[in-house]
């Protein structure tokens, strides 16, 4: 039971086919209007064409992968200091780092060139996994742009 004013987290649940929540994060960043099932089934379609493109390689795996290596590790948030801002370089929570990563690999991919939703998340998964793609550019010019920005750390509050 929970404290009187304390707020319970719970547990987010575990997607159906792979048992990750991981996974079920995903699903629901890339649900539009309520539609789950529509989500769903092009995740999982996505991830056969990922398992069948990833030579062999498990696709959860691959996709876990994907994720781990658009996960920034700092990013930069404006301070007013002195009626000057201030792009200051912080670190990134574990919580927030997920979720850019989840919303910047389901971006790119709708941005991609290809047909179909489907072939756009699979390839964009297969080159996040493997280093490459819009997902990994953007963490890395995340990076460059705290790396820059290191002269104002001193104003992290």
């Amino acid at each position: 039971m929970p404290r009187k004013g304390h707020i319970a987290k719970r547990e987010p649940l575990a997607d159906p086919v792979y048992d990750s929540t991981l996974a079920n994060k995903f699903v629901n960043s890339m649900m539009y209007d309520g539609k789950k099932s529509t989500a769903q089934t092009i995740f999982y379609e996505a991830m056969k064409k990922l398992e069948a493109k990833g030579g062999g390689d498990d696709a959860l795996k691959l996709f876990k992968k994907a994720v781990e290596n658009a996960k920034p590790l700092l990013e930069v948030k404006t301070r007013r200091v002195g009626g000057a801002n201030y792009q200051v370089p912080v670190e990134v929570n574990a919580d927030r780092r997920t979720s850019l990563a989840i919303r910047w690999l389901i971006s790119y991919s709708r941005g991609r060139g290809e047909k179909g939703m489907i072939d756009k998340l699979a390839n964009e998964l297969l080159d996040a996994a493997n280093g490459r793609g819009a997902a990994i550019k953007k963490k890395e010019d995340v990076h460059r742009m705290a790396e820059a920005n290191k002269a104002f750390a001193h104003y992290r509050w």
